[in-house]
């Protein structure tokens, strides 16, 4: 449903987006990931034909953004940065204006509305002026702007933007209802709501992508993916970590915390481990040493972590205990 090749924008000498490839399918919420500045904006609004490329291509439902614009823009529902709307109205008659623009009329209008209304949870406040809203009422009306007319392709710049906490899962419970059945992009630099709500993540970094694969893939790009954290009663921390040190499996351990006769370490797998080995292995030595365990599992990754090493390749990330 969106194909982007090669996408290059230039602001004068400022290079925002360079070369960025890639495809969202129908059936797939893919999460735009990157610090600010990184260029997400940017590749929104050329993505909804907002603004020109520089050089590259762009296509929506197999419809070229910038030699056949309008049925390309027909299938988009776009949800921009601070989205702008018509304050003096109300919100009823904001989303009446919205659904006549794309083309909607007599009971299709309606139901599309009534539709929109109540997908955003906009019932309680649907004759205010939207200048009296507050910021997540507000944002919530923009929201149902975007998908007012059911589009097939939705393009969403930090839906999030301002909402609490309830509203936040209540929007991205939605993303992900009907990212069942579209094709959605959303831009973010909350790392739970990839995970919350995304089938596969990009990250973008000084206008270009640095990784991109589904949240559980990621992860596996994490230092700490894959090791074993094991609480043991009965002994100290040096001897737990000294002896775990020498499983043949092991590439390193960390003491995370000593308590006398309680310690917690970290074994971390050597790369030819096979998941659930290192668990086992740490468990018989547990059992044969007669300590008695309290806790133990095996870590997934930190999408965090994965982030700041890939944004931030010249500083030295220390492992959070």
């Amino acid at each position: 449903m969106i194909r982007v090749q090669n996408l290059t924008k230039s602001f004068g000498a400022k290079v925002a987006v360079n070369n960025v490839s890639f495809s969202v399918e129908r059936g797939e919420v893919l999460g735009f990931l990157g610090p600010n500045g990184a260029g997400k904006s940017t590749s929104m609004r050329m993505i909804t034909g907002f603004i020109p490329p520089t050089a590259g291509e762009i296509t929506v439902g197999g419809f070229d953004m910038v030699e056949n614009p309008i049925p390309a823009k027909r299938l988009i529902g776009y949800l921009p940065e601070n989205a702008p709307a018509y304050t003096d109205m109300t919100v009823s008659g904001f989303l009446h204006f919205a659904a006549e623009l794309r083309g909607l009329r007599g009971d299709e209008k309606k139901r599309a509305v009534g539709r929109a209304v109540e997908m955003c949870f906009l019932e309680a406040v649907l004759y205010q002026s939207i200048d009296t809203l507050s910021k997540g009422y507000r944002h919530r009306t923009c929201f149902a702007q975007s998908i007012i007319h059911d589009p097939d392709v939705l393009v969403l710049d930090e839906p999030t933007d301002g909402l609490d906490p309830n509203q936040k899962y209540e929007v991205r419970t939605l993303i992900r209802r009907m990212g069942e059945k579209k094709a959605i992009i959303f831009s973010t630099h909350i790392l739970e709501e990839v995970e919350a709500a995304c089938s596969r993540a990009i990250i973008i970094d000084r206008g270009q992508i640095v990784a991109n694969g589904t949240p559980s893939e990621l992860k596996q790009r994490s230092d700490i993916a894959g090791a074993v954290s094991v609480r043991v009663a009965g002994v100290n921390g040096a001897v737990v970590t000294q002896r775990l040190a020498q499983l043949s499996g092991a590439r390193k351990t960390t003491l995370l915390k000593d308590e006398g006769s309680t310690a917690m370490v970290r074994v971390f797998p050597q790369a030819s481990s096979r998941n659930g080995d290192l668990a086992r292995s740490i468990s018989e030595v547990v059992a044969k040493e007669g300590w008695r365990i309290e806790e133990l599992h095996t870590e997934e990754g930190r999408l965090d972590e994965v982030f700041r090493n890939i944004t931030l390749p010249d500083r030295k990330i220390e492992e959070r205990k």
